[in-house]
């Protein structure tokens, strides 16, 4: 990793005794005004001189009382930056990170006179802000009830969300208007009526509760809600101290929404300075089969990761290329009600008919790795006792990827994945993992909020409902456009688990249940939904069939130079185009919702002067989700930066290309 350059700190005067503030994006073209109001204070923002959030206040419920309800601002001091970093892997190589940004002193005016700040910190492409509670007399340790964060939307926008109660965050996107949302998790993603598209998240969540929103009184005001403990208390916190962040994407197309990096931007960097050993692959694994009950997790006569088969998937894997292999079920514990019974899980026995040092010689021989597995049921008091002994286990096997999962509703049968409780454990997780070298894929998170960068060991995580609905959803598995919705919402909290390349649309278990796509979109999706680990999720019996279009798994990276995004629309269709870190080639995948449509390509993102083999993978002429989804045509030609292609993408279709730089 190339090191952090700082181009330019310095300070600005402070504003007059009005003790009001005001600080605007590097490209001026957003800003933002800060005052009070009865003892209140608030922000508002806006865009090219028109408003989008009207006042917006701010400030807490302490379990002692307000903090927020009887303070001025007392002083207002700004400060800019510009400079870029470079990320250990991710859908670029340079970040750029320039802003300005404002800090506000707030003091109550009488009683304690406690005081905190509050930090702004604008980018081009939108602006985050937080609480900073500095070390004081009146405020030590202290529990916060509530926050009273705003976000006061003019309009009564579209918005796209899933509600705070779906478990893991596995829900269908839809859209409502955002004055009648209830509670809602964030990434929340708007299109306003004036055509610019914004995004609600947050950004470093440390030791901290998950935001979330609500609409008050079916008005355009979303208010924070906090992922309470089971106690009731929303955050238990000591000065000095900070909130996350709390941002704003501001983008004129839905395309830019996808290439913000303001969250990455709003993390720290990273704290492991060796990253040598972090590296994205493509992987295959023991788990589909389980979902379509060929296999089992626990041991018995259908078990799937018994020392025979998991080789079986190893030579396969050396075969094509594969970076690794995910066995699933391999440790004792499985054979319980796991997910009531997390804390049988053992995470250093192996099922007799597992052979792990066998198996992981076995594959050092082929240039292949174990991905390990780590189900804890939600246990987490379990598995934290035992985390030292099982990562140090793995590292002395070679196993440096672990997969972990919290299949509970509550976490140790009380607390949410997305309580201060969550957010605590999974951090003792990523950095355990990180002192024994070791990546991790988090399923069943909390709502990711790019901690990415500073613990780069954080490779990936599910927090989405992924493709392994297809195999056993009661009510017949994803719908053809959820795919064009979850990268303009899940997708930009950061990478994805949504484990695509499913090649069989046949479910012998739900024979009414499959995967709503065409071969082609599957294809495609390995370039449009973003992660540096990424598995190919189907059976392996179920890529022999087709060794042509299993060529673009096989080929196709995980980790880039370059990132553009020719066509986006929201919910209907989507076509990203990727440049390889370790090549001049480019990767392209378009996908669309269950219409059929036409879209016109240009290459301008080719480099300049270079002509290029183009492999197109595409829909075949009958192709269908519905009726037919496996025909796929392949056709190469040569191609350039002026070219212009013309993409036709089936019902639940997709195209995927392959620039090879001749």
């Amino acid at each position: 990793m190339k090191p952090i350059v700082y181009v330019l700190i310095f300070a600005l005067p402070l504003f007059s005794c009005t003790h009001k503030g005001r600080v605007t994006s590097p490209d001026q073209s957003i800003a933002i005004q800060a005052g009070e109001e009865n003892g209140r204070i608030f922000y508002t923002v806006s865009k090219n001189g028109k408003t989008l959030l009207d006042k917006s206040f701010l400030g807490f419920l302490l379990k002692d009382g307000p903090l927020g309800e009887d303070v001025a601002i007392t002083d207002v001091s700004h400060t800019s930056f510009s400079g870029s970093w470079d990320q250990t892997w991710g859908e670029e190589i340079v970040v750029d990170n320039t802003y300005n940004q404002m800090t506000l002193q707030v003091a109550e005016k009488s009683g304690l006179k406690r005081r905190f700040d509050v930090v702004f910190r604008v980018f081009d492409d939108g602006f985050g802000f937080r609480y900073e509670f500095p070390k004081q007399p009146g405020l030590n340790e202290f529990v916060i009830m509530d926050e009273y964060t705003e976000f006061n939307f003019t309009g009564k926008h579209k918005a796209w969300s899933i509600p705070y109660g779906a478990n893991y965050y596995e829900a269908l996107y839809e859209p409502h208007p955002i004055n009648e949302l209830d509670t809602v998790c964030t990434p929340l993603t708007i299109e306003t009526d004036d055509g610019l598209y914004l995004a609600v998240h947050e950004a470093n969540l440390t030791d901290y509760a998950a935001m979330n929103l609500v609409a008050e009184k079916g008005t355009p005001n979303l208010h924070v809600y906090l992922t309470p403990w089971s106690t009731g208390e929303k955050v238990f916190m000591q000065a000095p101290g900070t909130t996350p962040w709390r941002t704003l994407i501001i983008a004129d197309t839905p395309g830019d929404l996808l290439l913000s990096r303001l969250m990455l931007n709003l993390n720290e960097p990273s704290k492991i300075e060796d990253t040598s050993w972090i590296k994205p692959g493509r992987y295959i694994g023991i788990w589909w089969g389980m979902h379509m009950n060929a296999y089992t997790w626990h041991i018995g006569p259908k078990h799937g990761a018994t020392t025979e088969n998991t080789k079986r998937y190893i030579d396969f894997a050396a075969k094509h290329g594969f970076s690794g292999v995910l066995v699933e079920g391999w440790n004792t514990g499985w054979e319980n009600d796991w997910t009531k019974e997390g804390d049988k899980f053992s995470f250093t026995q192996a099922y007799p008919d597992f052979d792990i040092d066998g198996i992981t010689a076995y594959a050092a021989e082929r240039g292949v790795k174990l991905i390990g597995h780590h189900e804890t049921g939600g246990a987490t008091l379990n598995y934290e006792r035992q985390l030292d002994s099982a990562f140090a286990m793995y590292q002395r096997l070679g196993v440096n990827v672990v997969k972990t999962g919290y299949v509970s509703p509550l976490l140790d049968g009380k607390e949410r994945h997305s309580s201060q409780y969550g957010v605590r454990h999974y951090r003792k997780v990523i950095e355990t993992a990180a002192n024994y070298h070791i990546m991790i894929d988090n399923h069943e998170p909390v709502m990711p909020t790019g901690l990415q960068r500073t613990y780069p060991n954080l490779m990936t995580q599910e927090g989405v409902r992924g493709q392994e609905w297809d195999a056993w959803d009661a009510a017949g598995g994803n719908p053809p456009d959820h795919t064009t919705l979850i990268p303009f919402t899940r997708g930009l909290a950061g990478p994805m688990d949504f484990t695509p390349g499913t090649f069989s649309f046949e479910n012998p278990v739900l024979p009414d249940t499959r995967v709503k796509t065409t071969l082609a979109k599957q294809l495609a999706l390995a370039v449009v939904l973003y992660s540096p680990l990424q598995m190919a999720s189907d059976m392996i019996e179920h890529y022999e069939p087709y060794p042509a279009p299993f060529e673009f798994i096989t080929s196709c990276p995980t980790n880039w130079a370059k990132t553009v995004i020719p066509h986006a629309k929201i919910g209907e269709y989507l076509t990203v185009a990727r440049k390889d870190r370790e090549s001049d080639d480019w990767y392209l995948g378009s996908i669309t919702n269950g219409k059929s449509r036409n879209l016109s390509l240009s290459l301008d993102f080719l480099d300049k002067g270079f002509t290029y083999r183009a492999k197109v993978f595409k829909d075949g002429a009958s192709a269908s989700y519905d009726t037919d989804p496996y025909p796929v045509a392949i056709e190469e030609l040569d191609v350039t930066s002026t070219t212009t292609l013309d993409l036709q993408l089936a019902a639940g279709g997709g195209t995927a290309i392959i620039f090879s730089r001749l």
